[in-house]
C-alpha cells in the first residue's frame, strides 16, 4: 500500500492544495474536523494512502503547508477544512519573500528548509510506526491459533506427530522461532 506525504509550498501550493484536501476528504468521506462520516466500507479501504488515524477516530492529512510568510497559512486555518491539519504541519516564515527570488531562495526559504525536513522525517517515521503496530497485531492474530489441536475423530495415521505439527506452526508465524523449534527436535 502506498502513502503519500503531501507537501504543499507557497501561496499557489497552499491554495490549490486546501482544494486538494477538500475533495479527497469528501472521495473518502471524512468531514472537515477529520472525522469519518461515509456510508461504504469502500471509502475506508484506502484512507491511510493519505490520511493516519489519529486517537477518537480522527483522520488527520499527512501532509505539511509550507510558506514563507504566516497570511497563507492563516487564511487555510481560518478555511472550512482548517482543522482538518495538525497545528504543528504548517511551517511558515514571519515576513516572506516579497516577489524576490533570492531573498526567498537563499535567505528566508533556506531558514525553513531544515524544519520542513526535519517534520518530513518524523511524518514518515510516525507512519513507519503505525506500520510496525499494524503488523504486530497481525502477528498476535496468527499466535493466537498456536493452541490448535487435531481432532480426535481423525484415524491416527493421518494425524501428523506432534514435532510436525510444531514445526509447521512455528514457520507460519516467525523464522527466528524455527531455530529454536529445531534445536528442541534435535534434542529429542
Amino acid at each position: 500500500m502506498r502513502e503519500i506525504v503531501h507537501l504543499q509550498i507557497g501561496q499557489c501550493g497552499n491554495q490549490i492544495g486546501s482544494k486538494f484536501w477538500e475533495v479527497i476528504g469528501e472521495e473518502h468521506g471524512i468531514n472537515s474536523v477529520g472525522t469519518y462520516e461515509g456510508d461504504t466500507d469502500l471509502q475506508l479501504e484506502r484512507v491511510n494512502v493519505y490520511f493516519n488515524e489519529a486517537h477518537g477516530g480522527k483522520y488527520v492529512p499527512r501532509a505539511l503547508l509550507v510558506d514563507l510568510e504566516p497570511g497563507t497559512m492563516d487564511s487555510v486555518r481560518g478555511s472550512r477544512i482548517g482543522k482538518l491539519f495538525r497545528p504543528d504541519n504548517f511551517i511558515h516564515g514571519s515576513s516572506g519573500a516579497g516577489n524576490n527570488w533570492a531573498k526567498g531562495h537563499y535567505t528566508e526559504g533556506a531558514e525553513l528548509v531544515e524544519q520542513v525536513v526535519d517534520r518530513l522525517e518524523f511524518t514518515e517515521a510516525e507512519s513507519n510506526l503505525n506500520d510496525l503496530v499494524s503488523e504486530y497485531q497481525q502477528y498476535q492474530d496468527a499466535t493466537a491459533d498456536l493452541d490448535w489441536e487435531p481432532d480426535e475423530d481423525i484415524p491416527e495415521e493421518e494425524v501428523p506427530s506432534s514435532s510436525a505439527v510444531t514445526m509447521q506452526r512455528t514457520v507460519e508465524v516467525k523464522t527466528e522461532t524455527v531455530t529454536e523449534t529445531t534445536r528442541q527436535l534435535d534434542d529429542m
